[in-house]
């Protein structure tokens, strides 16, 4: 989900209070090895060839409730914990590309996983999210969980999938994560899931674009037009790669006033209006969603 951003704190203060043996900070342009903080390199991006779709492209989302699978649009994003038999052989039947959506840095304590999760990996409660937890990604056992959610896609036969809450870095975490930590998770992410021949979004992290672009097939974003920040997904669309883009209403009767508002902000943008609660409703912009 959509996190609100702390930019406007100094930057020593994000993220100050560590979680409980959490290890120190690198210095900018560092991630932790071991021990200790070494130089980071990006590396090259792990190829594989996965399914996608064109910019543009209709899509669903929906993340809670029994998946209503009746919308006729070729992308589905849904939650890979709650996949079922029937809803998989349905949309593989109508060959839609099926993305899964999980959580790759926060806690959920009603996961399955919930109990292999060190109590030191555990940090800060997410903004509007008081459920939930921001993880400390840097943490070898965090991406071992993480690689076997990523296995549970490929059984399910996931053709992408869509880890959430990808930008600690400038919320406050309780982990003294930085711009160069999250660039190091969120290609860990990439590469995990093209090594098991999955597509991979980037999940909002609009600052970071530029630098990502490389390793993701397409993005989800939530919100551009609301944070007047639609220009940053741009290289995407120059790439050829889908976004698939929300709005959110907090009352369904105003979707058509959003849609209005909204629709045509960026072209190339695959844009749908949403409740907050990711349910069945969906509305979608004429030739965009």
């Amino acid at each position: 989900m959509r996190q609100g951003s702390w930019w406007v704190l100094a930057a020593g203060l994000v993220g100050v209070a560590t979680g409980c043996g959490a290890p120190p900070p690198c210095d900018e342009g560092q991630v932790l090895q071991g021990e200790a903080c070494v130089d980071y390199v990006a590396g090259e991006p792990v190829d594989a060839e996965v399914r996608t779709v064109d910019p543009g492209t209709p899509w669903q989302w929906q993340i809670t409730g029994t998946v209503d699978t009746s919308w006729d649009v070729p992308v589905y994003d849904v939650d890979v914990f709650d996949l079922t038999d029937a809803v998989r052989d349905t949309l593989r039947d109508d060959d839609r590309m099926v993305i899964c959506y999980f959580s790759a840095g926060s806690f959920e304590p009603w996961r399955d996983d919930a109990d292999q999760f060190p109590e030191e990996v555990i940090g800060r409660p997410l903004d509007g999210w008081p459920d939930e937890r921001w993880l400390d990604t840097r943490s070898p056992v965090v991406r071992s969980i993480l690689e076997a959610r990523l296995d549970e896609a490929v059984a399910w036969g996931c053709d992408g999938v869509e880890p959430d809450n990808v930008t600690a870095y400038h919320n406050r975490s309780g982990f003294p994560l930085t711009a160069t930590d999250q660039l190091d998770f969120n290609r860990f992410l990439a590469n995990a899931a093209h090594s098991r021949g999955m597509g991979v979004a980037l999940k909002n992290d609009v600052e970071q674009v530029e630098e990502l672009v490389d390793w993701f097939d397409y993005s989800v974003n939530e919100e551009c037009a609301a944070f007047d920040e639609c220009d940053t997904l741009q290289p995407f669309l120059d790439a050829g790669k889908p976004v698939f883009h929300t709005e959110y209403v907090d009352d369904w009767q105003d979707a058509p006033d959003k849609a209005d508002e909204v629709c045509g902000v960026l072209p190339g943008l695959s844009t749908i209006i949403k409740g907050w609660d990711l349910g069945p409703e969906r509305l979608g912009c004429p030739g965009e969603g």
